[in-house]
């Protein structure tokens, strides 16, 4: 560039730009460029001088969309955990079902308005009627473990699908272990798509 130079200036019109370069009084035209390149180098250029800004919300002021909305099946299926698991044609509680019903019940305090659906479930042995009765007491015995640590009963509601809504396909041991369950969901919400 020759020594002198003043300023530059950039002139927008509808379909180019022009660039100019100011010699105290006068311009001299410099080169056409057309818009769009000219306008993605600009933004490049304003882009690389500006700091850095900071993602994380610090005053709790801004909308966060991290994690499912507090009080939702997404936040009790995350945070929580829905289901617990039963031994084969049994509908005791086991020390992890305890563990995690409980986990729903303090949930459940968190969330008052929430009401659920306790499903049971059973895996594909046994016949019809069998397994739709341990199924029940599978549910029931879910309810009212969370009746018994404070949960109003008027706020869950139980089902029994006994083998007729796998969540696990197959009829092997992996299979039955996931089918022999009781699956809490918030009412409304129904995660084995059954009728």
């Amino acid at each position: 560039m020759a020594a002198g130079v003043g300023a530059i200036k950039v002139v927008a019109q509808p379909l180019r730009l022009n660039l100019l370069i100011h010699y105290g009084q006068g311009s001299v035209k410099l080169m056409k460029i057309k818009a769009l390149g000219a306008f993605a180098g600009l933004a490049l250029l304003a882009a690389c001088s500006s700091n850095p800004t900071t993602t994380a919300s610090t005053g709790g002021t801004g909308a966060e969309a991290t994690g499912p909305a507090p009080g939702s099946e997404q936040d009790l299926v995350a945070n929580v955990g829905d289901r617990v698991f039963f031994a084969f044609d049994k509908s005791s509680l086991t020390d992890d079902a305890n563990a995690t019903l409980g986990k729903q019940s303090a949930w459940l305090a968190k969330y008052p308005s929430v009401n659920v659906l306790v499903a049971g479930n059973a895996d594909e042995r046994g016949t019809e009627t069998y397994n739709l009765a341990l199924a029940k007491r599978r549910a029931d015995h879910a309810r009212d473990y969370l009746v018994a640590q404070g949960v109003a009963a008027t706020r869950i509601q139980t089902i029994s699908y006994g083998k007729d809504c796998p969540v696990a396909a197959g009829n092997d041991d992996a299979a039955y272990q996931q089918n022999r369950n009781a699956i809490t969901s918030v009412v409304g919400f129904n995660p084995q798509n059954c009728k």
